[in-house]
């Protein structure tokens, strides 16, 4: 059996953008970089036993795998899928950025256990064929679904993006029809070096590498005693969560949807707990080859909100974003209304590697240094937050733009909204391009 990042590469049409063909120096660096992944993982995974994985035997394999593979390009995606092999979702490589950006036009989400699309960019090819609340049923030739979509986001925007799709999409009304999609490119902004940027900063450019074209900010609207806060990630400085938080102790309620939220700095998740909490709370405790330790949130004592929280999850809600979730459900804090969050919670570090002398290559690897285990002794890997109140949104909704689980989070706070207008509270905007 083909390995997985290496078979879903096949799938999309594995190089069909300008790649490098596999001479002798292409191979000896895709060689190099398995041995950087190898001795990375084998030095600072936080499983020391690699959840039972023979590491030594897999990366032999693996080499020999390197060594007949017909293109830079292909020896790349066996790199990827010798660090798939931990299932874990904080250790990947980011290959040498491109010197060209892409666009596809649409972006899609899990809802349930179903792909929907849920934006097209104006005056796209997608725009011309798809409709939103189409469900995307197979997508170069995989099927998708909420485990499937976000590895084939992985090989179509950091791994292998291409010039093309083909999708095979049901409208609302059941009729299925198969499309093509034409990719948008441009020359792209200069090579990064990977190699000198810090893991806070490298968060950051995998988002930018994983194509995220929405331009969002930290938006909220205010109306009577309720908030609603659309917080786009936790890659904000405390000084700007306490600004935030200056708004939100003029309400009585505040809802906070980190719908779409990828999580970001620890810093931040601390800050927003110890934002709404009297005293101090312990997210969790960090697992590692170290000795265990607490994770803590310092209470803001006095300028603690205490009014009612309700958040807003989904399936990509991601790392801090569903740690704050938890920590809200665990201490009875609030309510969480949603879909189940993405399951997406370790700790990692990351590091830059390079070769080369006169053509300088440069990638990264993330590699988790710690898992988090909650207070109630589990984590949140692969499991996600499940909703206190479960609300999925169907095909129906989404094509009228009814934002339902907006409309239950501020039925809970008090206030009624019609969905139509829920879901024209915080508008997509996209990106140029």
């Amino acid at each position: 059996m083909k390995p997985l990042m290496v078979a879903l590469a096949g799938l999309v049409g594995f190089g069909v953008w300008p790649g490098t063909q596999m001479d002798t120096t292409s191979r000896e660096r895709a060689r190099v970089m398995l041995r950087h992944a190898y001795e990375l993982v084998r030095k600072h995974y936080y499983d020391e036993k690699f959840h039972g994985l023979d590491l030594d035997t897999r990366y032999r394999t693996f080499d020999e795998q390197v060594k007949v593979a017909p293109s830079l390009n292909a020896g790349m995606a066996i790199v990827a899928d010798f660090l798939d092999g931990l299932h874990d979702s904080h250790t990947y490589f980011v290959p040498p950025t491109r010197p060209y950006d892409f666009d596809y036009g649409y972006r899609s989400q899990a809802h349930g256990n179903r792909v929907f699309v849920t934006q097209m960019r104006p005056g796209s090819d997608a725009a011309a064929k798809l409709r939103i609340g189409d469900e995307i049923l197979v997508l170069n030739g995989v099927s998708l679904d909420r485990d499937t979509v976000s590895r084939m986001r992985y090989v179509l925007n950091v791994l292998s993006p291409q010039p093309s799709l083909t999708l095979t999409v049901a409208d609302p009304l059941g009729g299925r029809r198969d499309i093509t999609l034409n990719t948008r490119s441009r020359q792209g902004k200069r090579r990064l070096d990977l190699t000198t940027i810090e893991s806070e900063d490298l968060w950051r450019i995998v988002r930018q590498s994983q194509n995220d074209a929405e331009d969002s900010g930290q938006r909220y609207y205010e109306t009577g005693k309720v908030m609603i806060w659309k917080m786009p990630d936790f890659a904000i400085e405390d000084a700007d969560v306490d600004a935030m938080f200056d708004i939100v102790r003029k309400h009585e309620a505040l809802v906070l949807d980190l719908r779409g939220n990828p999580g970001g700095f620890v810093d931040t998740l601390l800050r927003m707990v110890g934002a709404v909490f009297p005293k101090d709370v312990q997210v969790g405790t960090l697992i590692a080859r170290t000795p265990r330790k607490p994770l803590v949130a310092k209470s803001r004592g006095t300028r603690a909100y205490l009014g009612e929280i309700t958040v807003l999850v989904d399936a990509e809600s991601a790392s801090a974003a569903e740690l704050f979730a938890r920590v809200i459900q665990l201490e009875g804090r609030g309510t969480v209304v949603g879909d189940r969050s993405s399951g997406s919670v370790m700790q990692s570090r990351g590091h830059g590697e390079s070769q080369g002398l006169d053509t300088v290559i440069s990638y990264y690897f993330s590699v988790t240094d710690a898992d988090v285990v909650m207070r109630d002794g589990k984590s949140l890997e692969h499991a996600g937050v499940t909703p206190t109140l479960l609300v999925i949104p169907t095909a129906e909704d989404l094509a009228a733009g009814r934002d339902v689980a907006m409309v239950r989070a501020l039925e809970l706070a008090g206030l009624g909204i019609d969905p139509v207008k829920a879901g024209e509270l915080f508008p997509f905007k996209w990106k140029p391009f």
